[in-house]
């Protein structure tokens, strides 16, 4: 199938990649969603008009075969283990699916003489800790095991891009944050929580960790938005950031989802909570994405808090 007009999706099920369907479903392009074996059948069932294809992301054979069969315009490389706090009890599976995951796929666009535009996803948590906002020239410096994964990732796509002719660009995000997302990340499990309180389901404590560190959090719902605007306009083998240019502290985050509380509820620290290392401050400086594709974070942090807590009370 030769069909100019189709995007690949990968990990289409997970958080980032509903909400991406969600943005191509207003779009002409035909999409084949990619999802894990096994995982997301629910997700699926949601979007009857995408193709769909259960796959391993390190079957050689079988993403080739797939590339090769679809041959895709487009690709938004999604997939991947996606948590900072549990890479470090899962260093091989983080390392595995998200460095050789993601030269895989791009081996098979080599390998199948695709030339796609691909937006690679990457993370802030590349950087160097600064006191200030970062730019895509500060100094890469990985602390944490999700992070090695992520530079190495850029490399691959670095070198896909150089040499082998896949259009491929790194999309360094930030937090992003919003429905749909897993109770294991903090504003998704608060929010969570507060549900399950409201519902008496649970009782009225949330208990956290570090509430200090202050981190730029974007909707997703803006962050796969860039993600399109980069891959229409990004330059190949380019790293840029996905962020809204403003710090949140932790606390505040908090603050604010247990504001809309319609309960009271306690806060507890618990030092079980706390990372090994927990960088105080990350927020990124969105210039270079704004000149290249004129994109711009466009829902408040209110709105995002409120439909992310609406998320979690229709499911309590």
């Amino acid at each position: 199938m030769t069909d100019r007009t189709t995007v690949l999706v990968t990990g289409a099920a997970g958080f980032a990649g509903s909400h991406l369907l969600d943005l191509l479903g207003e779009e002409a392009v035909r999409v084949l969603a990619l999802r894990k074996p096994g995982v997301g059948a629910d997700v699926q069932a949601a979007y009857p008009a995408v193709a769909w294809k259960e796959i391993d992301l390190l079957d050689r054979d079988a993403m080739r075969s797939t590339v090769g069969e679809f041959a895709p315009a487009v690709v938004y490389h999604l997939a991947g283990a996606p948590h900072v706090g549990q890479s470090w009890a899962a260093a091989t599976e983080t390392l595995a699916v998200n460095v050789l995951g993601t030269h895989v796929l791009l081996d098979a666009l080599r390998l199948e003489g695709v030339r796609a535009r691909v937006v690679v996803p990457s993370s802030s948590y590349v950087y160097r800790p600064a006191d200030r906002a970062l730019t895509e020239a500060d100094p890469i410096e990985a602390t944490n095991p999700y992070a090695t994964s992520k530079v190495a990732t850029e490399l691959v796509a670095a070198r896909a891009a150089r040499f082998d002719g896949v259009e491929a660009v790194v999309a360094r995000s930030f937090n992003h944050i919003g429905p749909r997302q897993d109770p294991s990340f903090f504003a998704s499990g608060v929010a969570r929580q507060v549900a399950l309180i409201e519902a008496g389901r649970l009782e009225p404590i949330i208990r956290v960790g570090n509430l200090e560190s202050r981190r730029d959090f974007t909707d997703v719902r803006d962050t796969v938005r860039a993600y399109r605007e980069l891959a229409a306009h990004g330059t190949p083998g380019r790293a840029y950031n996905v962020c809204s240019g403003r710090a949140l502290r932790m606390r505040d985050l908090l603050d604010a989802i247990v504001a809309r509380a319609r309960v009271s509820v306690r806060i507890e620290t618990d030092p079980a909570r706390f990372r090994p290392n927990d960088t105080p401050l990350i927020l990124g400086d969105p210039s270079l994405i704004r000149r290249t594709t004129g994109w711009e974070p466009l829902i408040p942090i209110e709105r995002t808090l409120q439909d992310l807590l609406d998320y979690w009370r229709r499911a309590a």
